[in-house]
């Protein structure tokens, strides 16, 4: 798979890049969707429940549809063919509908190497194949794997974005050595249940936007610069001329944003074997 470019008939298109869909099912081939598992998605313009401002730069945006994947894959010994891959608006991977033989539809991520009409199955003995999903115990080291339980049957929280694994590093005991994305390595339950793969869309960091009405699109909003506003407003704010903010680089509210470490959990501590850094 590869990006897409634009004949720069416009400023905007000449660096503009967009994802080459041609993986995906082409949408008359698609199967009709499953309404059950569609929903709809309401906007938070970055405010809490009492109508209070608590996340910046979010806003407006094009209207979505949720599509409700399954993360737990707790339909367990029953194989599922691949009937379409589809582009999902709420995520940056791509994700696969599944038809079970028993009947039932469900969306899943889409592993890298999954095609339409292939078999996909969620048991403790299944192939090491993209897409099928099994206990961390039963899943050889060195494997690719993505969509990781944290907890046994919460369902799959970690290494869920596009072109994103960790690995299996090693086992001992009850619990089993990952590599996450970040390059930290931690010890999670060998219970824990994970999918087989690298997820689809490697090419999704090599995308541009290209023009500021794309991240409208997106639902995000202009970012002001620190440096350009007033001492009230933030604290690299003020000065003669084009100030450059002086001291160290801060947030509106004070807190330091480079190499100041805000992580304080402490019950997790001990499942950490090598950090990031």
């Amino acid at each position: 798979m590869a990006t897409k470019t634009f004949k720069p008939i416009t400023p905007s298109l000449r660096y503009k890049t967009v994802a080459d869909f041609s993986i995906l099912t082409p949408k008359k081939l698609q199967p009709k969707k499953p309404r059950k598992l569609m929903s709809s998605l309401t906007k938070s313009g970055g405010r809490n429940a009492l109508g209070k401002m608590t996340v910046r730069h979010i806003g407006g945006g094009h209207k979505r549809k949720y599509r409700l994947i399954d993360f737990l894959r707790e339909k367990r010994e029953i194989p599922a063919r691949v009937a379409s891959l589809e582009y999902d608006p709420n995520r940056t991977a791509y994700i696969a509908l599944l038809h079970y033989a028993d009947g039932e539809k469900r969306y899943i991520l889409a592993p890298l190497g999954l095609n339409v009409g292939d078999a996909v199955l969620a048991s403790d003995k299944a192939d090491i194949k993209p897409g099928n999903n099994l206990p961390l115990s039963a899943i050889p080291v060195g494997t690719l794997i993505h969509n990781i339980e944290g907890e046994p049957g919460k369902g799959g929280k970690l290494a869920r974005s596009a072109g994103n694994y960790a690995q299996l590093m090693a086992k001992e005991g009850d619990y089993c050595q990952v590599k996450m994305p970040s390059g930290e390595i931690r010890l999670i339950h060998s219970r824990c249940r994970a999918s087989i793969g690298q997820l689809s869309n490697t090419d999704h960091e090599n995308i541009t936007i290209g023009k500021a009405g794309r991240n409208r699109w997106l639902g995000v909003r202009p970012t002001n610069r620190g440096v350009s506003m007033n001492p009230i407003d933030h604290p690299h704010g003020g000065g003669e001329g084009k100030a450059s903010g002086g001291g160290h680089p801060r947030s509106p509210w004070g807190q330091p944003t480079k190499g100041y470490k805000t992580r304080n959990n402490k019950r997790t501590d001990a499942f950490i074997v090598k950090r990031r850094r």
